[in-house]
């Protein structure tokens, strides 16, 4: 599951620290994924016990897993409450709770299959990301409804590697002035300008050197603005803070259509059109990518995260602790 570093304008934990959260994230992933999977393996009752199945269904003979897992958080975060001694300690354990991720079965019904339970694990994992790319411990922005509905946004986050770092619909601040970019993905490699044309299914988008495009469907014709215009901004954006920074990486800009065609007879040599007839093995192309994380992946994105427009406001508890 790719990790999304900014959203938007809002706040993100990768903005204070890109070298520490990424690896978290990553092991947090794994050793939920590990316990939620051993005990679906092993019928853990206390997980996934619903009020409609009989409880000899799932006889155990031992404490479940997250009993034991639950016995075991709080006796340390007892532990951990009675060292607290300054204000410093107090600020490492709100931050720890802050950053725990719990999987909540009763969300849904009894998963039947393991990838029934994958995919309602990657999306409680999709709700941790958006807090995590929208507060940090001592500021919150708040999270437009819609983007937990936003299936681009799932796309991106939960059908590619956990060492890609996603910036959606970034808004950077240049020159005093906000500028909203295309998605940027940040692989160990690579990087890569995303702009997406999503229409009816199979409609298709004429491409031209004009202003303007025209997608068709059927006998219907409509005139949209060339996503040339846009992808060649992020592009250039994106490449100047990377050369002010001396960082080496590929740039690659997209457009992308994965149920429509792109006709584009006179497309730029540095342009990638990902449509139908090619989605696949760029998709395939992209799930593959093996390499872990990277320094100068880490200092990229920490390049452009520091030119990322932020809106913010100060957290209610900690404003009330001061008074």
């Amino acid at each position: 599951m790719a990790q999304l570093i900014k959203l938007q304008d809002y706040v993100s934990r990768y903005e204070q620290n890109i070298v520490l959260y990424p690896s978290r994230f990553v092991r947090l992933k794994k050793q939920q994924w590990i316990g939620l999977k051993k005990a679906f393996e092993t019928k853990d009752r206390s997980l996934f016990y619903m009020e409609n199945e009989r409880e000899e269904d799932w006889m155990i003979e031992s404490p479940s897993f997250l009993e034991r897992v639950k016995k075991t958080i709080l006796n340390r975060n007892k532990m951990e409450e009675a060292e607290l001694t300054n204000e410093k300690e107090r600020e490492e354990k709100e931050e720890v709770e802050e950053l725990n991720f719990d999987y909540d079965a009763k969300k849904y019904s009894h998963p039947k299959t393991l990838d029934e339970l994958k995919q309602q694990f990657l999306n409680q994992l999709f709700e941790f990301q958006l807090k995590w790319a929208s507060s940090t411990l001592t500021e919150i922005s708040k999270v437009t409804k819609t983007l937990y509905y936003d299936d681009l946004l799932k796309y991106y986050l939960q059908r590619f590697p956990d060492t890609f770092l996603v910036l959606y619909q970034p808004l950077f601040q240049l020159k005093n002035a906000p500028v909203e970019l295309d998605t940027i993905i940040i692989t160990p490699t690579d990087i890569w300008c995303i702009h997406v044309l999503e229409a009816e299914n199979s409609a298709v988008f004429v491409g031209s050197n004009e202003k303007f495009w025209v997608k068709k469907k059927r006998d219907k014709e409509k005139k949209i603005l060339s996503p040339v215009i846009s992808i060649n901004r992020t592009e250039t954006i994106v490449k100047s803070i990377l050369d002010k920074y001396d960082i080496t990486l590929p740039v690659h800009k997209v457009i992308l259509t994965r149920n429509g065609y792109v006709d584009f007879p006179s497309a730029p040599y540095d342009l990638k059109v990902i449509e139908k007839r090619n989605y696949e093995e760029w998709f395939h192309k992209m799930r593959s990518h093996h390499s872990p994380i990277k320094a100068i992946q880490l200092k990229a994105a920490e390049s452009l995260l520091h030119y990322g427009l932020t809106n913010s406001k100060r957290r209610y508890e900690w404003d009330t602790e001061e008074t």
